[in-house]
């Protein structure tokens, strides 16, 4: 009976902030985009991911919640503050990820929001001036209020759906692909994704974790990981962080 009365409440509140609070701009891009996206900052997203983003000339979006760095996770070593400084210089994105890894479904909106706000004091401390544009729902996904109040912060918060962003897109809800060995889904299905993002220039969001050759269940291996970066490569997708991208969709849209 409880593990039903926890689906029945988490499909409620999925759909309501699927619904509800939306910012919903038109996509007309003259290429299609892809976004490659890190969650909780592993030391592994920046060192293997990064290198072999960098060896494509793609830039990623790291969602950080600068409370675990110097941390053991359970998706491995957590990043420095000095591997944040060189990500910043390589021109990567750091997006916010809360300060605590918190999830809005089991945390007051109030904690949550504090937590959010704290994260971006914590990045200034770390890199002066830098602020966070972008925002990625850690754990359980969106709750309506949290998302209603993280409009005012951020251009764009990435959820989840394993789908691409096509047609119409909800800058406070962004859809993404997890590539993870929870999703269990395998280099064809990648592939697919990618052709059918092209074939309608839309704007395509990849997210993982580690990237080590024994993942957590979060995360993937390097193989698998590089596998994609190639394909999206030579798909002929501009390979942009997703701040960049969103903003280039907003640019579009309004034309």
């Amino acid at each position: 009976m409880h593990s039903l009365i926890s689906r029945v409440t988490g499909k409620y509140r999925r759909t309501l902030a699927t619904l509800f609070c939306r910012k919903m701009v038109p996509i007309r891009l003259l290429s299609p985009i892809i976004s490659f996206t890190f969650d909780d900052a592993p030391k592994s997203a920046f060192s293997t991911g990064g290198a072999i983003l960098r060896s494509y000339g793609a830039k990623a979006t790291f969602f950080v919640s600068l409370g675990l760095l110097n941390s053991e996770t359970e998706v491995g070593a957590i990043a420095s503050p000095e591997d944040l400084l060189f990500a910043s210089k390589e021109g990567h994105e750091l997006g916010c990820h809360t300060l605590d890894h918190l999830d809005a479904w089991q945390t007051t909106t109030d904690k949550f929001m504090e937590s959010v706000i704290e994260n971006g004091r914590v990045l200034d401390s770390i890199l002066p001036g830098e602020k966070f544009s972008s925002f990625a729902y850690p754990k359980s996904g969106a709750k309506l209020s949290v998302k209603y109040l993280l409009q005012k912060h951020f251009i764009c918060c990435r959820g989840g759906g394993q789908i691409p962003n096509i047609g119409i897109v909800d800058l406070n809800l962004l859809k993404a692909c997890f590539l993870d060995r929870r999703t269990q889904i395998d280099i064809e299905y990648v592939k697919k994704l990618i052709d059918y993002n092209a074939s309608q220039r839309g704007w395509l969001i990849f997210a993982t974790h580690d990237v080590t050759d024994y993942p957590s269940p979060y995360g993937c291996t390097p193989k698998f990981f590089r596998e994609v970066a190639e394909y999206s490569a030579l798909s002929g997708a501009l390979l942009l962080p997703v701040g960049e991208a969103c903003e280039k969709l907003l640019a579009s849209s309004s034309k």
